[in-house]
């Protein structure tokens, strides 16, 4: 039978190092508040459901961390009198009868299912405690774990190490698995008879092993365990986020001339063989198919790119974009709630927005889809094979039909049929000499003004 599990996750910190206005969990890493990160990690370790515990912007971090298809419930903690204090604050949670218990911090968005599996097979194999820890060559500051045959023996805070425990640089996370039968009881042992009287988590390895039972530890990558305390270390932890996904995407079979200029949201979808220039953001719900080129220096959030289709330079898609296959949006060009059909050409200058072009039709440079009348926003809809010609404003609603031909530097208002060309544009008028009249007009103002200076 597949062993239950609860995931209890510490997210009731004050965030004071942070220096803002909002829960440090809050803050997004690649597009996505990092406890949701956080949530998803345990969802991939086998949990059944989450015991949140809560304290500032509570019902923001709630509605941060839920994610589909992960039961969540929300424990407040009054009071800060440490972390064994913190998870108790889910006492109801534990109560249930969950075979294992997982605990967890809300700021530690770098964590991957597979440390939390190994902590939870350490229950599997009977022992009632099972640390997470973490090997690093700057163990200064940390907790150290000390090991004898093959068990946790203690958890020794550096203050209180030997010169040869301090040598050790197995270090501890702060992250365990406690034995779901045992952990009312262990945890309500938990004293606070130290200098700050607070209830420490780490006191669960003495009293799991004075009462018979076994303690053990699992090793997880430094990286993984790296909590984040302040702005500088928000950003540490968005640049070892990237570099992983980065490298993950290469070996998928995407190509990254730069990859360090790259950067990508949480559930950026790139297809094999796609090839990414440098200096590309990708914002949320970005999804580039197999074979796409985007060109460097543009900007890709809520769109869809399909196979073939080319992206830049300099361009921008938001929300609603859809490329079809061989559809090329160039350079300095701006797309919104915008269907390009098969081989549709946007090559440069041009803003779509809230518009379905045909597929073979090429819109010229300076084209502009008004579509914003200040109250409502109306759809331009272009037929396949249409030529717009260069500076043309086609203000919505209106369509355009297969074939047309709109002259350069029209204003259409009225819907064109198939096949036809429409000229919206003022008669060109010339008048010889005038230029000289009014370059000489022009002179004379000026100078009577620096006479009257």
């Amino acid at each position: 039978m597949e062993r239950t599990c609860l995931a209890v996750i510490l997210a009731a910190g004050d965030s004071t190092r942070m220096k803002s206005s909002k829960s440090k969990v809050l803050h997004p890493v690649a597009g996505r508040p990092m406890i949701a990160h956080v949530v998803e990690a345990v969802a991939s370790a086998g949990i059944s459901s989450v015991a949140l515990v809560v304290g500032r912007d509570a019902e923001d971090v709630a509605k941060a961390a839920s994610i589909d298809g992960v039961g969540i419930e929300s424990y407040l903690q009054k009071e800060r009198l440490g972390t064994g204090h913190a998870v108790l604050a889910a006492r109801e949670a534990i109560a249930k009868g969950y075979d294992d218990i997982l605990v967890t911090y809300g700021d530690v968005p770098l964590q991957t299912d597979g440390p939390l599996k190994a902590a939870r097979q350490g229950l599997a194999d009977g022992s009632d405690v099972v640390v997470i820890g973490f090997h690093t060559d700057r163990p200064t500051g940390y907790g150290r774990l000390l090991v004898k045959d093959g068990e946790l023996i203690a958890i020794r805070e550096e203050k209180d190490a030997t010169d040869a425990e301090r040598t050790v640089t197995w270090c501890n996370s702060g992250l365990m698995a406690i034995n779901g039968r045992k952990a009312l009881d262990l945890l309500a042992r938990i004293g606070n008879a130290n200098a700050k009287g607070e209830f420490y988590l780490t006191d669960l390895v003495e009293i799991a092993r004075s009462l018979g039972g076994r303690v053990t530890a699992v090793d997880a990558p430094e990286i993984e365990m790296t909590g984040c305390n302040t702005r500088a270390e928000l950003a540490v932890i968005e640049r070892f986020w990237q570099e992983r996904r980065r490298h993950e995407m290469m070996l998928a079979g995407v190509t990254m001339i730069a990859p360090e200029t790259v950067f990508l949201s949480y559930d950026t979808v790139i297809g094999q063989d796609a090839l990414i220039e440098p200096n590309v953001v990708f914002g949320p719900g970005a999804v580039i198919d197999s074979g796409a080129v985007i060109h460097a220096f543009s900007h890709i959030e809520g769109a869809h790119v399909s196979q073939g289709a080319t992206v830049g330079p300099f361009a921008r898609l938001r929300p609603g974009a859809d490329l079809a296959n061989g559809a090329k949006v160039g350079n300095f060009c701006e797309v919104k709630n915008g269907r390009l059909g098969e081989g549709a050409k946007v090559n440069h200058l041009t803003y779509i927005g809230d518009a379905v072009i045909g597929a073979g039709s090429n819109i010229g440079a300076g084209t502009i889809t008004c579509n914003y009348d200040g109250v409502n926003k109306s759809e331009t809809v272009i037929g396949e094979n249409a030529f717009i010609g260069s500076n043309s404003s086609l203000v919505a609603p209106v369509t355009i039909g297969d074939g047309a031909y709109i002259g350069s530097g029209s204003v259409i208002t009225v819907n064109v049929p198939a096949d036809a060309l429409a000229l919206g544009r003022a008669r060109q008028e010339i008048k010889p000499g005038r230029a000289t009249l009014l370059r000489e007009r022009a002179l004379a103002i000026k100078a009577a003004k620096k006479a009257k200076a």
